[in-house]
This record gives structure tokens, C-alpha cells and sequence, in this order.
């Protein structure tokens, strides 16, 4: 059978796996496709490449195309997000000093509490902080600007942008206090003696979505057929790696020279969710830090769309209701619906929810009978409804 070629573009993360994956165990080859995987430097220059065409399709962090179709972006085509790759999967670090300053003020590192992690780092640093994220238009900058600005930080924070795998270096040379990472930086950067792990993104909020599959619109609309192989490769790939005795498996993977070149025992710390906190080995174990597939992690609900476009348009001066609704229209349900029946996905009644709600995972309306939907409360308890019908 002639395999049809897709380049991929993906940033070497951890949430990187279900691409990887796809290509490395065939799931790919079984809907025809042979994966071109490109690996990029920086969140930027994947957009670039994906406007031009040199590449077919990316590895994304969710809030980039919703940037885009609000302008706050160079001038490409329009991209669509088919849908999301991961949820969680990041961590919170701070400096070794400031470490130092909340141990003697006898904060116990519990990796957990939002709230109290909060509360001391604003008492550590008097409520100044220069914070690293890999882009303007990330989930880290989303959960970092809500989680600060929820502890009692006001304008003292700057947020600055650095590549993922140059996190920790950005620390070590003094040119950032803290960062919020994707997996395996964080773990990188604690392994090097620079930082302390202070929370998981999930502690934030319970299930921030991280990754999409994002194409141009062009492609998702003109080659139906192509986007509906690729989809339910990616798909598959995610399944597969949400079986708790395959994280092993994918750590070598996704740790060999091609991909993300560390050490598997690093790679593993952030899909088993075993973490160790600070360069004394202090373990802490997040139970679901990162998830590719169960509780409907892949659907691209257009809530989250209008939640973070509502956040983004607020920052920068735009007008909300036009911004939730362009952002709305770029997260296609419909793709999600049309090509993943037929891979026997579970698809919920709605395409949009209250987000926040809930503290536990919830049963709802499928077309199968009934689904679970993992738990997505803020540490704060807020909650988001997008205000017109969807």
C-alpha cells in the first residue's frame, strides 16, 4: 500500500508522545500514513512553518490558534485545532534560592495546594516575581496569570517567554525567578540542581488543556479524508498511551536521540506522575499528572475556546463577546465528530459546558449512553459558561 506523507512539526515534550507514538508503533501506518515528524526549536516557529506549509500539521499549545484568529499574530492562513493531544502535564518550579526562603519559611513543598504554594511564594518574594513560560499564548501563561493573581500578587509579576528545553537555563543564569514547563523541563531543571518543583498545573486547575492537533483550515476542510486518518491515528496513539503498564514503553520512546534525547528515568518522572520535587530527591507522586485520552481528554470543547479567548481578549484590549466567538469556531467539534465515530470514540451530547464545575469525575450524555468526564475545577473555585448559545 502507498502511504500517504505528512510532515509533523511537534516541540520536544513530553505531550509530544501521541505523535511520536502514532508514527513509532504503526498507528499511523494502519490508516495509510507515513509521518514526516519535524522537530522545532520554539512555539513560534512551529506557527510559521504550519502558515507556510512547510509543515502539514502541528503539535500546538492550545491558546495559539485561538491568538491567531484574534490577530495577535503574524498574517497566515487560518488554523484549526481538531483536537487536543494532551491535558496537564506541567509543573510550576521556582529558583533554589526562593526554595530556600520558603523551607525556612516552613513550607513543605507538598506539591498539591495551590492555595498555600500561593500564599508563601508571595510572602517569600514580597509579591515580585519574574516568571518564564514557553509563549504569550500558552495554558502555563493562562494558569500562572490565574494562579498569581488569585494568591495576592498584583503588579509585581512579569511574565517573559523562554523555549521549553531552555528553561533552566534561563533560571540558572538569573534571567527568570520561576517557570511553569511542560514535562520533561521541569524534571530537567530539578535534575541539574537549579529548582524546586512547587506544583503541578493540575493543582490549578484540574484539567487544563494543554496540546492540540492543529491544522491549516484549508487541510482540515479540502482533504477530509487525510485529516480523518491522521485524527484517528493520533487517537489511537492517545489510548494506547493511557494504559498504565505502556508509560514504560513510551518513555524509551519518547526519550531516545530523535525525540526528546534524555535519560528514559527523566522522561518517566512526568508520565507516571512520580516527581521528584527538589535536587535532594524529595518524591512526590501526582496521581493523573498528564493525561492523552481518558475522560474525554481529546474533545475540543468550544467552552475552553471561549474561556480562554475571554482571558486573552480581556489582556489585550480586544472586544470578549467577538473574540469568544471566533475562538469558538476555530475548535471543530464537527472534524472531532465526523472522523472519530467511526474509531468507536465515545462523544459527548454537548459541545460545550460549564467549565469548572466539577471536583470529581462526572458521568453525562453520550452517543454510546453515558460518558466521564474528568474533574476541571480552578483551585479558587472559579467557574466560566460562555453567555450565548453554542
Amino acid at each position: 500500500m502507498n502511504l500517504v506523507r505528512l510532515r509533523l512539526g511537534y516541540v520536544p515534550l513530553t505531550d509530544a508522545a501521541p505523535l511520536i507514538v502514532a508514527h513509532e508503533l504503526g498507528f499511523a501506518a494502519e490508516e495509510g500514513l507515513e509521518l514526516d515528524l519535524v522537530r522545532v526549536g520554539a512555539w513560534a516557529q512551529s506557527r510559521d512553518l504550519l502558515g507556510a506549509g512547510v509543515i502539514d500539521a502541528a503539535h500546538m499549545l492550545v491558546p495559539m490558534p485561538i491568538a491567531q484568529r484574534l490577530g495577535l499574530g503574524p498574517a497566515l492562513p487560518e488554523f484549526d485545532l481538531v483536537m487536543f493531544l494532551s491535558v496537564g502535564g506541567q509543573a510550576v518550579a521556582v529558583s533554589e534560592a526562593i526554595a530556600e526562603k520558603l523551607r525556612n519559611n516552613g513550607f513543605a513543598f507538598d506539591f498539591a495546594d495551590a492555595h498555600s504554594a500561593g500564599l508563601a511564594l508571595c510572602a517569600a518574594t514580597g509579591g515580585r516575581l519574574r516568571v518564564g513560560v514557553p509563549f504569550p499564548f500558552s495554558t502555563q501563561a493562562e494558569l500562572v496569570w490565574h494562579w498569581l493573581g488569585a494568591s495576592g500578587f498584583a503588579d509585581g509579576v512579569e511574565v517573559v517567554t523562554v523555549p521549553p528545553p531552555m528553561m533552566a537555563d534561563a533560571m540558572e543564569a538569573g534571567e527568570v525567578d520561576a517557570f511553569c514547563v511542560g514535562e520533561p523541563w521541569a524534571s530537567f531543571a530539578v535534575e541539574r540542581g537549579i529548582a524546586s518543583l512547587l506544583l503541578p498545573g493540575r493543582a490549578i486547575w484540574a484539567s487544563p488543556p494543554e496540546k492540540g492537533l492543529v491544522l491549516r483550515k484549508s487541510m482540515a476542510e479540502d482533504q477530509p479524508e487525510v485529516t480523518g486518518r491522521l485524527m484517528r491515528a493520533v487517537w489511537r496513539a492517545g489510548r494506547w498511551l493511557d494504559v498504565a503498564e505502556n508509560r514504560g514503553t513510551a518513555a524509551e520512546i519518547l526519550s531516545q536521540g530523535a525525540y526528546l534525547n534524555l535519560s528514559s528515568e527523566l522522561t518517566e518522572r512526568g508520565l507516571t506522575g512520580r516527581m521528584l520535587v527538589s535536587p535532594a530527591g524529595e518524591l512526590r507522586v501526582a496521581p493523573d499528572f498528564i493525561a492523552f485520552h481518558s475522560g474525554a481528554a481529546t474533545f475540543p470543547w468550544k467552552s475552553l475556546a471561549a474561556l480562554i479567548a475571554r482571558r486573552i481578549a480581556l489582556r489585550h484590549g480586544l472586544p470578549v463577546d467577538p473574540a469568544m466567538r471566533q475562538a469558538m469556531a476555530c475548535f471543530r467539534t464537527d472534524l472531532y465528530r465526523q472522523h472519530l465515530r467511526q474509531a468507536g470514540a465515545d462523544l459527548p451530547g454537548a459541545s460545550a459546558k460549564v467549565e469548572g464545575t466539577l471536583t470529581h469525575p462526572h458521568a453525562v450524555a453520550s452517543e454510546h449512553g453515558r460518558m466521564i468526564l474528568r474533574p476541571d475545577a480552578f483551585f479558587d473555585g472559579h467557574m466560566f459558561e460562555p453567555p450565548f448559545d453554542r
